[in-house]
């Protein structure tokens, strides 16, 4: 896997323009970063001028740290009771959803905090999408369990998730879920509480500009993809994401095999007619999937190896094992 710091650098540049300089950027770097590398692809975004991280677990956030990311971390996934006391010694913020795990940091032990300060907690509010998060039937019951665990808890920040900001059929969804989240705001506002509020991720930071608060998480459009076709076609236009990604093999051997014959575990495609085939040494164990079997592409030279081609016309096949076949295989 090859990334463009080029490209990165101008997403970065094209996203941190959609929001008011006020609002601050959190680049989301779960799950290894989308694959693109946790550790050096967040050194690059802190280099870059992200504000916050945003991780899946208390380990990719203990990573970061010791990889040198000193910027804010937020834990957005669940955090298991017993790694708590890691999130204090390593300065993370975690998401709170549940009152079990508000019930977890009741019972830590003041000794654990020493003079470190408390622990870091953004509420995860459910608005409607129905994930993580409290309902709204809990919102009092929420503001009054916090501020009895205010030795211990530093609320920091509110946030929720949009189910379908990113399809404008679902607008008037969206808008109900903008209207209950800003419910909640005035709620911890009311109870004395000042949380840095967060909702829109990628496609909210496009089609909600409403809903851009004190912070917006920018997942999949900072690795230069859209969020949808529909945001796409919107937002396309005046904005250029650039991928930033390629992943690379080698064509490993390369041979002549008459039409008629199949070609594959399971005889997965017949040729139509004589064929040059061209092997190459990776396959869905290394994370190309099954799926795309006979139906997927690559590029060769940077040329889209399709039917169209006519230089190269390579069309892929799945094997279902450790390597992947091209046929019609023309250079």
């Amino acid at each position: 896997m090859e990334i463009d710091r080029k490209a990165l650098k101008h997403n970065y540049k094209v996203l941190r323009g959609l929001i008011p300089k006020s609002v601050k950027y959190m680049s989301v770097v779960k799950s290894n970063a989308y694959g693109h590398g946790l550790i050096d692809f967040s050194l690059e975004m802190e280099k870059l001028g992200a504000d916050w991280f945003g991780v899946d677990s208390i380990v990719e956030a203990i990573a970061l740290r010791e990889a040198g990311i000193t910027k804010p971390i937020l834990v957005l996934g669940y955090t298991l009771p017993e790694m708590l006391e890691k999130a204090i010694e390593h300065n993370v913020s975690i998401a709170v959803s549940t009152f079990e795990l508000l019930d977890a940091i009741k019972i830590i032990k003041h000794s654990v905090f020493n003079n470190k300060s408390k622990i870091k907690v953004h509420i995860k509010v459910d608005t409607g999408m129905h994930r993580q998060g409290f309902l709204s039937s809990d919102m009092e019951k929420v503001t009054e369990k916090l501020k009895s665990l205010e030795s211990k808890i530093e609320v920091e920040g509110l946030f929720t998730h949009f189910a379908g900001v990113k399809h404008p059929e679902f607008s008037h969804l969206t808008g109900k879920q903008l209207q209950s989240f800003k419910l909640w705001i005035k709620s911890f506002r009311d109870a004395g509480f000042s949380p840095l509020v967060h909702a829109s991720a990628s496609a909210g930071a496009f089609a909600l500009g409403d809903a851009h608060f004190d912070m917006v998480r920018f997942g999949i459009s900072q690795y230069g993809l859209w969020p949808s076709e529909e945001i796409k076609k919107d937002f396309g236009r005046k904005i250029n994401l650039e991928p930033i990604l390629e992943w690379k093999t080698l064509i490993g051997e390369i041979k002549n095999v008459p039409k008629g014959e199949r070609v594959g575990y399971d005889f997965t495609e017949k040729l139509s007619r004589n064929s040059t085939i061209a092997i190459c040494p990776i396959g869905y164990w290394h994370g190309y999937p099954r799926n795309l079997s006979s139906i997927g592409f690559v590029l060769v030279h940077s040329k889209r190896a399709n039917s169209s081609a006519q230089i190269y016309n390579i069309r892929y096949i799945v094997y279902y094992g450790k390597c992947c076949i091209f046929y019609d295989f023309r250079i």
